[in-house]
């Protein structure tokens, strides 16, 4: 058996780190793995927290050994609505992970960074890099998310200004939202909104509150990456040019 690593060894790293990072989840759903006690550690349960070096442990998932880290891989998918923003779901619905060539969908490691609800189509990532899905989804990072939505009614200038100004949801204040008045269709307005922050269904909750509920929404740009002219279904991938900072 190989020894168990130390804390100082030259070249380990956190294990949730190396599990993300060879594309098998994201770091958070590997936190929760090791906490399962479903990772072990040249033979025993690893535990949160700990380090190890690839090149001279031996970390297995469930039995099966830790695959090398595949070459790192960001896609920009243009998800339609009705599509879910996960790579299985056991009701046998449509997922992203669908709308890719079969040589991407096994043995790349891709999954979805973030969400974007079933209803809703627009701007998704998919990657294998951990490092990335971290620096897309923590807020500390401060990525802007750019929506076209349209909604019931006509919003008066007073509920634009309480919108943008943040509608607490479940008894906790939401951060301010950039709000701009597209223009208006028959009895239906659009909006543009950027957005800090990304709670579940956010958007489509603060326009019921507000009385206007959404009829369509598109995620248009995630921080300085935008759909553009990319089709609906389709995807591209992100260049090391492109690899998000802080915008």
């Amino acid at each position: 058996m190989l020894p168990a690593p130390e804390s100082d060894q030259l070249g380990a790293e956190r294990l949730q780190k190396l599990i993300a990072a060879a594309g098998v989840c994201s770091r958070r759903r590997a936190e929760e793995l090791l906490r399962q006690g479903r990772v072990r550690l040249n033979g025993r349960t690893a535990t949160l927290g700990e380090r190890a070096d690839p090149a001279r442990d031996q970390i297995s998932i469930d039995g099966r050994p830790l695959a090398p880290r595949p070459d790192s891989l960001t896609l920009l998918l243009h998800k339609p609505v009705g599509v879910l923003s996960t790579c299985h779901d056991p009701q046998g619905r449509p997922t992203v992970m669908e709308l890719l060539p079969p040589e991407l969908r096994r043995g790349q490691g891709l999954h979805p960074v973030g969400r974007l609800d079933a209803d809703s189509r627009g701007a998704l990532l998919l990657s294998n890099d951990g490092d990335l899905t971290l620096r897309l989804t923590h807020p500390r990072f401060g990525h802007r998310r750019t929506y076209r939505i349209w909604v019931e009614g006509h919003p008066r200038p007073a509920t634009l200004e309480r919108w943008a100004a943040g509608i607490p949801l479940d008894g906790h204040p939401c951060q301010p939202v950039r709000i701009r008045l597209l223009g208006a269709k028959g009895a239906n307005t659009r909006l543009d909104l950027v957005m800090l922050e990304g709670r579940n269904r956010q958007i489509r909750r603060t326009a019921e509150l507000l009385g206007h509920p959404v009829l369509d929404l598109q995620r248009v740009a995630i921080g300085p990456l935008r759909l553009a002219d990319l089709p609906e279904g389709s995807w591209r991938r992100v260049t090391p040019s492109e690899v998000l900072g802080p915008d």
